[in-house]
């Protein structure tokens, strides 16, 4: 039997295969899938994703949120968190935990020969702004919303 609203089989929701970073950054992220379960179940108020990450690829750019939460959980394989204050590795089963405002910022990184399969749930705000502390890269700074520029300001 199929599921039906409020229940869904995560199979059945099309992935997100591309990226909205600019290069050179795009690159270091895909291939990777990502299942919008929380938009396809009617979400608002937070996101979930189901997110499948190849070997040898980055989550994301290291980075901190100024006003979302993010939480991941890792269902299959494994990846490498990275934050400020290091490495560490996460098997099946293991979570973490990302405050807003934070301002530590954290990556997942697939260093083995698998996919790596996790949800990330975060809070929706539109007046989040994102910091990647490691490259030439904001996201929705004040006056330019919604997009990518570079650290002083300028448009990828």
């Amino acid at each position: 039997m199929t599921p039906r609203l409020p229940a869904l089989d995560p199979a059945t929701v099309d992935p997100r295969t591309d990226s909205g970073y600019p290069e050179p950054y795009r690159s270091r992220v895909l291939p990777r899938e990502k299942r919008s379960l929380g938009d396809a179940l009617g979400l608002r108020q937070f996101g979930v994703n189901l997110t499948t990450l190849a070997p040898a690829k980055e989550s994301s750019m290291r980075h901190w949120h100024t006003r979302e939460d993010e939480f991941v959980y890792v269902l299959e394989g494994e990846l490498v968190l990275r934050t400020d204050t290091g490495e560490q590795l996460l098997r099946a089963g293991c979570c973490a935990g990302f405050p807003a405002g934070s301002g530590d910022g954290h990556q997942l990184v697939n260093r083995s020969d698998r996919p790596a399969v996790y949800l990330e749930v975060g809070s929706r705000d539109d007046a989040d702004e994102v910091f990647y502390p490691d490259v030439d890269l904001l996201y929705n700074p004040p006056g330019q919303p919604g997009r990518y520029t570079h650290r002083d300001g300028t448009p990828y």
